[in-house]
């Protein structure tokens, strides 16, 4: 399903005097899901993550439990790298936690491509004709 939240589209969404402090919002065409996923975590005794290996799944599997406000004792998470019956057997036998350090790479490319994009590309489009 993807990413359930962003920066905002209108605007910066990163505090860049507070230490580059990104601002998230739930994506309109994504409450229904959260909502959904809140409810059913509330009365799940565990709840299985299992979006891609990389820092992007990380960082999905990190903004759903920030979004649903997932009680982060029940969060495992499996990675696996082949969808095989051995594979996702091997995965869900050994949850882990998530990675931070993941995570956190995410969100330091996120906040980079922002800040750039925000500040370069009003430059760029009058510099390049045509949008070239």
């Amino acid at each position: 399903m993807g990413h359930v939240r962003d920066l905002p589209k209108r605007e910066i969404g990163v505090d860049v005097e507070k230490d580059f402090k990104p601002k998230y919002s739930v994506m309109p065409d994504k409450r229904k899901v959260i909502a959904e996923l809140k409810k059913a975590s509330a009365v799940a005794n565990a709840v299985y993550l299992a979006t891609d290996p990389d820092r992007e799944g990380e960082a999905i599997s990190w903004h759903l439990i920030k979004a649903a406000k997932i009680n982060e004792k029940k969060i495992k998470r499996v990675v696996f790298h082949e969808i095989t019956k051995r594979a996702i057997e091997e995965a869900f036998a050994n949850p882990r936690n998530l990675d931070m350090d993941l995570i956190d790479a995410y969100q330091a490319r996120r906040v980079l491509d922002r800040i750039v994009g925000y500040r370069l590309s009003p430059v760029l489009w009058r510099l390049v004709s045509g949008g070239r």
